[in-house]
């Protein structure tokens, strides 16, 4: 499964971005997607996650403030960050596990967008 994502960029603290993410492929089935983030000098951290039946988990330093959705028919996810602050910067993953037919399950990483918050 091949994941692209994109809108990421520069807000002001305070600000909206959204972020999308696009699964291509064949012969799989995704069960969670979800996005990612790691800043200069630190670990990856989950950011927010969402079943195919919807169910959602969220970091608590971004609870309130983002909102993940999915079109499973189309195999999107997005982020929609609301009241950015400088603390939310960092690259953005977009992920997937899923069910490759006939093989088993399996994870995939998006590239990576840039998300820059100036105070």
């Amino acid at each position: 499964v091949q994941l692209v994502e994109s809108g990421g960029g520069l807000a002001q603290a305070g600000g909206s971005l959204r972020l999308s993410c696009a699964a291509s492929g064949s012969f799989y089935i995704i069960n969670t997607m979800g996005w990612f983030r790691q800043a200069p000098g630190k670990q990856r951290e989950l950011v927010a996650t969402i079943t195919s039946g919807g169910d959602t988990n969220y970091a608590d330093s971004v609870k309130g403030r983002f909102t993940i959705s999915r079109d499973n028919a189309k195999n999107t996810v997005s982020l929609q960050m609301n009241s950015l602050n400088p603390e939310d910067t960092a690259v953005y993953y977009c992920n997937a596990d899923y069910y490759y037919i006939g093989i088993g399950d399996s994870r995939s990483w998006g590239q990576g967008t840039q998300v820059t918050v100036s105070s």
